[in-house]
């Protein structure tokens, strides 16, 4: 992931997280909102809750990966604040995966529904 899709503004994310729309599953919460940006933005949080640094870190760069490596054509003018919770320590990375496609293919329809 290039570091100009990556949200680091503290005010950004918690806007996203106030003021966006949220779709969630067993796994990930996952908050977007439009931005004026020409590019789609990423933030991944892992809470503490999940483990020591190696165990975070490890995670942020699976998801990273995933979406790196996705089909899924993003929005160019979204952001995406996606959040790990604490059941997701206890998955392989192919479950990850496709936890994480299945959301953002809910989200892609859901964008679709409302042109």
């Amino acid at each position: 992931m290039k570091k100009l899709n990556i949200i680091k503004k503290q005010e950004e994310i918690n806007n996203a997280i106030q003021n966006g729309k949220l779709l969630k599953n067993r796994f990930f919460f996952l908050y977007y909102i439009y931005n004026k940006t020409k590019y789609p933005r990423f933030c991944i949080c892992v809470s503490k809750k999940l483990g020591n640094a190696v165990i975070r870190n490890k995670n942020k760069r699976q998801i990273k990966d995933i979406i790196d490596k996705s089909n899924l054509v993003f929005k160019s003018d979204i952001d995406y604040v996606i959040i790990l919770r604490k059941e997701i320590s206890n998955i392989t990375y192919e479950e990850k995966k496709k936890y994480l496609l299945e959301i953002l293919c809910k989200l892609e329809g859901e964008q679709n529904e409302e042109k």
